[in-house]
Order: structure tokens, then C-alpha cells, then sequence
């Protein structure tokens, strides 16, 4: 893994030059506390901090070519090196170290230009510096599982793999932009280009971004699509494809010079990947989960059973309300946006376990869900679509099963169900159909805000201006909207990629393979009615699982939510608690606010609804990021590693430059 910074065309002094990129690298060290370097030229300052996972004698970044015109800083891992070096060399290109992927990501990009990122099956994000022509390009893998944010400041640009890089540059200063907010309030994440910052931006994923010259150029390389040939073989062979890529995706992922362990949640997706790993790794593989002391969100019996089924050497970390409150200002500036949830919470601490026990590169199942139809959102979604054509007894049966973990989904509130049901069985928000409901949960959060009442305006032209969105099934329209808001915005990033690195971890996802979605593609909707959720992927692992592992319903991960901090009472709950704390936030509603807070605060667990949690804990994550970011108290809060700059590489053109001027 790893982290890059820079800035190009600014009216930065030079002599100011290398502080100030050493200071952005510094502010990301943690993404790569292994080692770090920078490259000075003409109008431009690059850098990246390493998490060395491979080639760790010879992948020192920034890395050139044998001629020195073409410079790069990589955050990722390029799972298919091995075949693109071997198909570099057939054509002639020049490599300097024994496997280096950075080192193939440069020569592939000198030798097919921006086309070579469509070959690329791996997760990243890249800059890459022409020397000669003065062009910069920076592009993103096509699930965005690595961010990399630009900004455009003092006439120049910025970039970097986290938005806390930018506090670094001089002048550079964060502000909410409420308009955004909104989007996230309602939606639950940023668009795929936004953040809810005035100013900054994320390059979407599967994008390329060239600049030099005085042009810029922002083009996608590729887009999600769920238009591939059908499958016309048996369901024994659509078992067997699904079996056949995934073996191949996590045997790719193996790939490392440091050993590989798994997060093992207990469920389906994650002991997939876990039994997989079992199979194709050269030593016991090391598996990591999050316990519970509240009942409620535990797995450990599962995670001990799968665990013992397939012979891993198992640990997990306990967590407790306490441990979410003590440590949430520290996830939440990792986390570096607001958020709905405190599941990342968790996850930054299992990071943190897993740093601590050796361990620096995970697998894990994220991504099953939306190529094998997962959600119930997707069931759901099918249902609506066929409402009107179903018998009252199939709507019943059908309603009753979609979310046998939740009460208020029970016999004694269907008649609820049936009306709520019918009101959405027609779709009002163009191409939103499948979100609408969860969209409505949505709408109390961004009541919140000032203005906050048109909040689906951006996401809705997102959609209308996609070619060929239009023109997908229903349930492709939920898929597209889960990898393009929820996943990559979210679970990927929030609770995922951030969560990692902010103690040094790579996460790398068996089901986000090209081949295995384009597979789940192929295969979904012949084989699978709508009704049980992964069908396909349980019976492709039945055999090699624990039997409840694929018979019981899906448990979804959560953690325990605003009744934590009710409980527990941490002293920057006074960020809500104060008049004058919460006025700082101009653009919230400060009655709307007040009322939410002290509904949360006074109420019975039982009488907080599920949009009210989400509405506090977008208020609190909000108000503690004004403190951090826009504020800007403190440096970093609880510094969560000793993860520390550690500069090995310094390249300066500039000094070559003049050197060569002063020999002449």
C-alpha cells in the first residue's frame, strides 16, 4: 500500500519547496510508515510514504525509468504483474528491479499510455510526471478502493491520497460546503468526484486526470457495467466459473513478500476468501476479527467455528462501547468525512490488532455483496419492481423474508409493511427506484441543515448523464448505485481502506477481481430468483463450510450506535451538548438540532429510531471534523501509531539541473 502527496504550478517559493512536501508526507506517514521520498522539478514536488509489501529491497518510491523522463509515486498493489512484466519484456521494455509492481505500472504506462489501465487488475491510485513534456497524470483503479483528492489553490494544484495532506500547504484552509453535506445527509456517502469540503475533490473511479500545459484533461478509462454476454451453461457450470474465478482472484492476492492474513466476520463472504486462503497459502493462514461485548452485534460463535472448521490460527480483538467512544475522534480524522455509522470505529481497532500481531497485508470479503446480489435491498428492489403483478399472499411471504434480523419487520407490523410496500411500488425519483426507500431515511438527516431540502439534485443528474444507465434492468441501477455510493464511499474507504492505513495495513478484496464480477454478472439473474440472497456463491461453498455458515440468514455488521455515547458520555459530546459549540456550525438547523440531540439523549434505546441514530451521528462525526479539519485544533488526535516520516528518497531536479548549467 501506500500514500502520495504533491502540488504542481503553485506560487510556492521554491526555497519553501521541500518543506512543505516533506510536512504533506508527514501528515500521511501512517498510510506508509516503512519508508518515504519525494521528487523536486520544475514547478512540481511529489512524494509518497511506502508500505513495502512488494519487492521490498528494490520498490523505493518515487521511481524512475533507465532515462530518468518518467518519474512515479504508486499507492497499491498491481495483482497481475507478474503477466504484464512478462508482456513488457516481450516487447523490449527495460526493467531495473527483480518485481517490483511500481516499477511495472511506469513501464506499462511508457509503453500503451493511458490504455494500460484497463489491463491493470489491482487497486490504486498513481501519479506519474513526464519530465519532458511537464505533463502530470494521476488516475484511480475502476472500484476506487484507493482515493487520491485534488484541490485547486493559489493558482496551482494539489494532490493526495487524504485530504489532511493539504493542511501542510500553505494558505490552504478547509471549509464544509453544506450543499454536499446534504448529498451525504441523505444519501449516506460523497458523490464519486466529491467531498464535503468547498474545493476539493476526489478523481472518480476508473478515471485518468492529465494536466500540463495549461490544459487538463479528466476522462473515465472505464465504467461500472453490468453488460456482459449471458451465461448459457448449466448451473452446475455457473458454480464452477464462480469457484474458478475466485480461486484464481485470491491465489493473485497471495501475491506478497510479506505474509497475508484475513478478516473473518463469520459470514459467508469472509469465510469464502478464508477457506480459499486455507487451500493456496504456504503456511497457516492468520485469521482477525471483531468481538462484541454487547450481544447484539457479536459473531464470535460463528467466527470460532469457521475458525476451527478450516484450521486457521484465529484472534480477535473485544470491543466495548468504551472503546468506541475513546477512540472515535481518532477514526473519525482517518475517517476524514461524516458518517452514519460507528462500524468503522471497530475496524480501525482490528487494523490495529492486526499491526500489532505482524501482520501488514489482509484479504477480506468486501464487495460479495454487490456482485452476488447480497442485500436485501437487491431482493427488495425485485419485489417493488413485480408488486403489482404478485398475489397478496406471495407480497406477504416475500416482505416476510427480507429482513428476518430486524423486529419491526415481523408479522405484527405487515399490514404497515404491505402500505409502505405499495406507495413504492411506482418510482419517483428518476433512476433511483431501487434507493427510494432508503433515500426517505435520508431526508430526516439533511433536515439538519439549513438547506438542506435538495439533496438527491447532483446524484440524480450523476445518473441521467451516464450512457446506457437508462437502459439497465432495475436491479443493475441498485448495483451500479452500491459500487458507485455506498461501497467506494463508504465501506471501502470509511470502513475500510482508512481504517486499515491509519495503522499501516493493506486490505485487498478477492470479490472487487474484474473477472469474478464480470462471472456474478453472467450468472445472477439466470440462477438466482431474487429470494435468497448469494444462492450461487453458497452452493459453490457448501461443501467446504461449516453448514450454518451458508443456511443462516445474513447478519449484517454493525456496531452499537448513539446510545453509546448516551452511556458513556465522552467529554466532546460537549461538541452537542454546548449552544455555543453547536452555533459553530453555522449551517446547521440549531432548533432541528437541538431537538434531535436531546431526543437521543433523554430517550429509551427502544424509542431512537434508526434515522434519528443516523441523523446524530452525521451531527456528531460533522461537529467533530469542524473541530479538527475546518477549526483546526490540535494536530492529530490520539496519533493512533508511532508511524513516524522515515525519508530514504530525495530526488532533485532542480540541483541537477543546475549543476549540469554549472559544468557547462
Amino acid at each position: 500500500m501506500c500514500g502520495l502527496a504533491g502540488f504542481l504550478s503553485t506560487s510556492l517559493h521554491s526555497g519553501a519547496t521541500t518543506e512543505v512536501i516533506t510536512s504533506m508526507l508527514s501528515n500521511i506517514c501512517h498510510r506508509g510508515p516503512d519508508e518515504a521520498g519525494y521528487y523536486l522539478d520544475d514547478g512540481i514536488a511529489m512524494g509518497a510514504v511506502r508500505l513495502a509489501i512488494v519487492d521490498l529491497a528494490d520498490g523505493s518510491q518515487p521511481m524512475s525509468d533507465p532515462s530518468q523522463r518518467y518519474w512515479i509515486c504508486f499507492n497499491g498493489e498491481l495483482y497481475n504483474h507478474i503477466e504484464l512484466r512478462t508482456e513488457l519484456e516481450a516487447l523490449g521494455r527495460p526493467f531495473r528491479t527483480d518485481h517490483s509492481d511500481t516499477e511495472v505500472v511506469l513501464q506499462a504506462w511508457i509503453q500503451w499510455g493511458t490504455d494500460c489501465f484497463s489491463r491493470f487488475n489491482g487497486a490504486f491510485a498513481v501519479a506519474i510526471r513526464d519530465a519532458v513534456s511537464g505533463d502530470l497524470v494521476l488516475a484511480r483503479d475502476r472500484y476506487g478502493k484507493r482515493p487520491l483528492f485534488y484541490a485547486d489553490h493559489g493558482g496551482g494544484f494539489l494532490f493526495a491520497s487524504e485530504m489532511k495532506a493539504f493542511r501542510a500547504f500553505p494558505g490552504f484552509r478547509f471549509a464544509f460546503d453544506p450543499r454536499e453535506l446534504a448529498t451525504i445527509y441523505a444519501t449516506w456517502t460523497p458523490l464519486p468526484d466529491r467531498t464535503p469540503y468547498q474545493g476539493i475533490r476526489q478523481l472518480p473511479m476508473g478515471s485518468v486526470l492529465t494536466l500540463g500545459a495549461g490544459r487538463r484533461s479528466l476522462r473515465p478509462y472505464e465504467d461500472l457495467s453490468f453488460d456482459v454476454p449471458g451465461f448459457d451453461g448449466s448451473e452446475a457450470e455457473a458454480i464452477e466459473l464462480i469457484r474458478e474465478t475466485l480461486h484464481t482472484s485470491v491465489e493473485m492476492r497471495l501475491r506478497s513478500d510479506v505474509e497475508v492474513g484475513v478478516y473473518l466476520s463469520g459470514g459467508l463472504d469472509s469465510s469464502v476468501v478464508t477457506r480459499l486462503a486455507t487451500q493456496l497459502s504456504p503456511h497457516q493462514v492468520r485469521t482477525f476479527s471483531v468481538a462484541f461485548q454487547d450481544k447484539t452485534f457479536d459473531e464470535s460463535d460463528s467466527q470460532r467455528l469457521v475458525a476451527e472448521h478450516l484450521g486457521t490460527l484465529h484472534s480477535s480483538v473485544a470491543i466495548t462501547g468504551t472503546d468506541i467512544t475513546d477512540n472515535f475522534q481518532s477514526a473519525v480524522y482517518h475517517a476524514e468525512v461524516p458518517t452514519f455509522r460507528t462500524s468503522f470505529v471497530p475496524m480501525f481497532l482490528l487494523s490495529r490488532h492486526v499491526r500489532d500481531a505482524g501482520i501488514k497485508t489482509i484479504l477480506s470479503g468486501e464487495g460479495s455483496d454487490e456482485a452476488f446480489l447480497g442485500y436485501s435491498l437487491f431482493r427488495e428492489t425485485l419485489l417493488r419492481r413485480r408488486w403489482n403483478e404478485l398475489p397478496d399472499d406471495e407480497r406477504r411471504t416475500r416482505l416476510a423474508g427480507l429482513h428476518p434480523e430486524l423486529t419491526h419487520f415481523g408479522p405484527a407490523h405487515q399490514a404497515h409493511l404491505l402500505g409502505l410496500y405499495q406507495q413504492f411500488s411506482v418510482e419517483r425519483l428518476p433512476g433511483l427506484f431501487s434507493h427510494e426507500m432508503r433515500y426517505q431515511n435520508g431526508l430526516f438527516a439533511a433536515r439538519l441543515l439549513t438547506d438542506g431540502r435538495e439533496p438527491f439534485g447532483d446524484l440524480l443528474a450523476l445518473v441521467a448523464g451516464t450512457p446506457g444507465y437508462a437502459q439497465m434492468p432495475a436491479v443493475h441501477k441498485a448495483q451500479w448505485l452500491e459500487y458507485k455510493t455506498l461501497l467506494a464511499g463508504f465501506l471501502l474507504s470509511t470502513q475500510g481502506e482508512r481504517a486499515a492505513l491509519a495503522h499501516g495495513v493493506e486490505n485487498r478484496c478477492p470479490f472487487l477481481d474484474p473477472a469474478v464480477v464480470r462471472a456474478a454478472a453472467s450468472v445472477n439473474l439466470r440462477y438466482d430468483d431474487g429470494q435468497v440472497e448469494k444462492a450461487l456463491l453458497k452452493k459453490a461453498f457448501r461443501a467446504e463450510l461449516p453448514e450454518w455458515t451458508t443456511r443462516r440468514p445474513k447478519q449484517p455488521y454493525r456496531a452499537p450506535g448513539s446510545t453509546t455515547f448516551k452511556e458513556n458520555r465522552p467529554d466532546y459530546l460537549e461538541l452537542l451538548l454546548s449552544d455555543h459549540e453547536l452555533a459553530e456550525l453555522g449551517f446547521v438547523d440549531q432548533r432541528f438540532a437541538r431537538r434531535l440531540v436531546n431526543k437521543v439523549m433523554a430517550s429509551p434505546v427502544e424509542e431512537i429510531s434508526t434515522k434519528e441514530d443516523h441523523a446524530f451521528l452525521y451531527l456528531l462525526t460533522t461537529a467533530v471534523l469542524h473541530r479538527q479539519f475546518v477549526r483546526g485544533d490540535g494536530s492529530r488526535p490520539g496519533r493512533p501509531s508511532t508511524a513516524a516520516l522515515n525519508l530514504r528518497v530525495t530526488v532533485d531536479n532542480r540541483r541537477a539541473v543546475q549543476q549540469a548549467e554549472e559544468t557547462r
